[in-house]
Formats: C-alpha cells, structure tokens, sequence
C-alpha cells in the first residue's frame, strides 16, 4: 500500500528531512499513519537513557513505528523491547534503524517470537551496527540451522560483548555453529546458552571452539545435557583456553566420572575463578576429587564453587579445611553435611560455647558481633551471610565443622534464613539483648 511504501521510506530518509522534529512529534505521526496507539511511556520518557518497553504488545507495526522515532535518537542507548511479539517483521524494521543508530548499545528482543524467520534480520543487525555491545535473543524459539547466522555475523563483528541465547532451541548443530562463533569470534565476553538441547557431538564440537577462544570471560552452558562426554571435551578445553573466568555447568546430567575428566583440565588452568556444578548427579566421591585437584594445583585461580545441593561428610570438611589453607580466597556451597557419620569426634568444642566465650572475653553483644551483615537489627540473616561472618571472625576458633553445626541448630526447617536470637536462647544468657 502506499502508506507501507510511505513509512519505509521514513526509517530512510523522514527523519533526516525533519531534524527540526522531536523524537515524540515523529513518533506519534508514525503511529497515525501506521493506525497503531502510541505507547505513552515512550513519549513521557523519550529523552531517558534507557528505554523500557517490556511487555507492551507492541507488535510488528508498533515496532514500526518507533523504529521510525529511533533512526535518529541521540539518548537512547539502552532499548529493551523483551515480550512484544515483534515477530520476523517486527526485527526487520529494527534492522533499517539501527544501521543507522549509533547510540543504542543494549537491545533485548528476548521473548517475540522471532523464530528461524527473524534470525536472518537479527544477524544482519550485528554485521551493519557499530554500536551494539549487548544483544538479548532469549526464548525465541531460534533452531539448529538458525545458529548458523549468529556465528558468520560474529565472525565479523568483534565489537559486542555480550550474547544470551538462552531458552532457544539449539542441538547438535546449533552447538557446532556455537563452537564456530567462539573459534571465529574476537570480541564478546559473555556468552549464555542455558536451557537449550546442546549434548554429546554437539557439546564436543562446541567445546572446541572454546579450547582456541581467547576473548570470553563468562559462559552460561546451565540446562543442556553436556553429560559425562561434553565434561570430558570441557576438560581438554580448559587445559587451553586461559581467558575463562565464570563457568556454569549447573544442570547438566554430570556424574562422579565427569567431574574427574573435568578435573584433567583443571588441573592444567590458572583463569577460571567461579565454577558452577550444581544439581548434577554427584555425590561426596566427585567432590573429593574436584577439591583434591584445587588444592594440588597451586597456580589453580578458583574462588568459588558451586556443589549447593550436594551432601558433604566429615573427610570433605577436613579436606576443604587444608584446600583453604593453601587457597585461603576459596569458598564453596554445599548442601551441608550428610546423615551417614553421625558420631562426632571426641572433644570436640561446642560451637555456641566458643562463641560465648569469645563474646564474654570482649564484652561484647551479638548485635556487635553480626551488625554489619544485620543493619536492620532483625537478628535473621541469610545463611550464606551468617557462614562469611564467622569464617571471616579469625580470632574464633570454629572450623567448618562447627559453623555448619551451628547453622544445622539456627536454621532447622532449612529455611536459609539463620535466626540467631537462637544462640542467645539456648547458650548466651542475653548477650543478644540490645
């Protein structure tokens, strides 16, 4: 129609012909001449930095017509337009906008129904923007084939550094482009692919590109199925590649044997810093071994582990005791101790005794003790908190051992809130009174 011709033209050359009109006057003769209704947010705000339209149904010509605003918008440089369903038109449109926006640097298309129609428009986006640093495409239902056009256009771009992929549809292919991304790719830093289908060849192709990438700093792999064959090709990757920081493997069908193979590379990387295995099929023998290499390992970098549904035992405890000794920055989550060794050593100290005797020697109250982490004076405070605060307490003469006793007493419904009002309750005779 001659009205479609007419506004194809603008995203062009309208808004270059009218410098002198603002951004909400170009906006709203769009959304006129589209018979689309104006999302009055976009014009009460249109001179914000970051622009926030989630959940606006705008839809494919809603898109239009404030991609016909943006062409020449000098503020904007966040646009989150998460949940519109834009469809495959919809990125078209953003297509002619940004290749000539030079101020949005984050853009979220998460959730609008893109599909493998879209993904040829958003690709396109990263090879004709010069400005773009962080793209969102979660949840659009993008396949195997559709992977393809992110890893030749990221071939070329270097400029951005963040990509979620998450909640798509990847497989066996989709994790043999995502590898091809990372071999070719000069730039990007994070890079998410939770809850997608990427296992066994397509893990260890994926793996691949990682063992040459030397950019990416931070990788989601959560959810997939990477399973024992994906953790043995994530070893050898390790071995290689020295600019990982931040690894999640949370969900990924990884047994006692896996994390061995795992441990191959680990025991060669001096980058990685947080590792996430979490809600995989491991028991205390993996964790053993995944804490015998950080503590043989002394170029090792890790700083925190992630094993928090995983039930430790007392040989773990004792083993973690001497990994900090020779790694004193590490911290690992676990589920807490298992039931099968029930008796305690002899002469064991009580926790809660320790404490009182600490606080006593220094007349000091609880409020004293825990106010930087409690500075609403509630007496509650997160678990992770609470074990921090007496692990960092170094005058305390309490191991790990005795602070996860403690936390078993002051959390017994395992609400992962520490009320310690219990400890003046049952041992401290009212030193927790303010």
């Amino acid at each position: 129609t001659d009205a479609e011709s007419d506004t194809d033209q603008d995203l062009d050359g309208k808004a270059e012909g009218n410098m002198e009109t603002s951004v909400p006057k170009l906006y709203l003769q769009a959304c006129k001449l589209l018979g689309v209704v104006p999302v009055s947010y976009f014009i009460r705000n249109h001179d914000s930095t970051t622009m926030t339209l989630t959940h606006h149904g705008l839809g494919p010509l809603g898109c239009k017509a404030l991609a016909i605003a943006l062409v020449s918008d000098m503020h904007i440089n966040t646009l989150e337009l998460a949940d519109n369903q834009i469809q495959a038109e919809g990125a078209k449109y953003l297509l002619e906008m940004m290749k000539a926006n030079l101020t949005v640097h984050h853009l979220d298309l998460s959730s609008n129904c893109l599909r493998s129609a879209g993904a040829p428009y958003v690709a396109q986006i990263l090879v004709d923007n010069v400005s773009l640093k962080t793209l969102k495409l979660s949840g659009n239902e993008f396949t195997d084939d559709d992977a393809k056009y992110f890893a030749d256009a990221l071939s070329i771009n270097s400029r951005l550094k963040e990509l979620d992929l998450s909640h798509n549809e990847f497989r066996g292919k989709g994790g043999e482009h995502m590898g091809q991304l990372l071999a070719n790719n000069e730039g990007m830093e994070l890079l998410d692919l939770s809850w997608n289908h990427i296992r066994m060849k397509g893990a260890v192709a994926f793996c691949a590109g990682l063992r040459v990438n030397t950019c990416l700093k931070h990788l989601d792999l959560s959810w997939n199925g990477f399973g024992n064959e994906g953790a043995l090709a994530l070893g050898e990757a390790l071995k290689f590649n020295n600019t990982l920081v931040h690894l999640n493997l949370n969900n990924n069908r990884i047994t006692n044997e896996g994390v061995g193979m795992l441990c191959r590379g680990l025991e060669h990387n001096d980058t990685l810093q947080i590792l996430q295995l979490a809600y995989n099929s491991l028991t205390v023998e993996g964790e053993l071994a995944l804490l015998t290499v950080v503590k043989k390992a002394s170029q090792s970098a890790l700083e925190e582990i992630d094993l928090c549904n995983v039930l430790v035992n007392e040989s773990f405890m004792h083993l973690l005791e001497l990994t900090c000794q020779e790694h004193p920055g590490l911290e690992v989550q676990y589920g807490g101790i298992g039931g099968f060794i029930a008796k305690k050593p002899p002469k064991r100290a009580d926790p809660m005794k320790v404490i009182q005797d600490y606080l006593d020697e220094r007349k000091l109250r609880l409020w004293d003790f825990f106010r930087n982490i409690d500075k609403d004076g509630t007496m509650r405070v997160p678990v992770d908190d609470f074990r921090r605060a007496v692990q960092k307490q170094s005058s305390i003469p309490l191991d790990r051992h005795h602070i996860e006793e403690l936390i078993e007493r002051l959390d017994r419904d395992r609400t992962g809130m520490v009320d310690y009002r219990g400890l003046s309750a049952i041992s401290l005779q009212g030193l927790g009174r303010h």
